[in-house]
């Protein structure tokens, strides 16, 4: 009786750990496509200026000149990076729902 109530206390704080990671890569996801939200809208900018526009890019206090290619570049980059970072960050999120779903079936039994 004691062994099976500490099994069922061991898969329930498992279960509950998923449950935490699980809301942590939620979390995550949520700020990247934020940022990724933010970068298309500066992309999508980007496309109606002229080629000859100027563009100044915020360095803590300080507005520095950038050239317009190494702007659009940087951006493109961004948004290729959030990306691939959202892709692994859903597949971390099939995994732990996966694993969590499997624990529950385990505590149920």
């Amino acid at each position: 009786m004691a062994e099976d109530r500490a099994r069922l206390q061991s898969l329930t704080d498992e279960y509950q750990d998923l449950q935490n990671d699980l809301s942590n890569l939620v979390s995550a996801r949520q700020k990247l496509e934020s940022q990724q939200q933010e970068n298309q809208s500066v992309q999508k900018e980007f496309s109606t200026l002229a080629d000859d526009a100027t563009i100044y890019k915020l360095v803590g206090p300080v507005l520095l000149k950038q050239e317009t290619s190494e702007a659009k570049s940087t951006v493109v980059g961004r948004l290729d990076f959030i990306g691939k970072e959202i892709a692994r960050i859903e597949g971390n999120i099939k995994d732990i729902q996966t694993k969590s779903e499997e624990k529950k079936m385990e505590v149920r039994s």
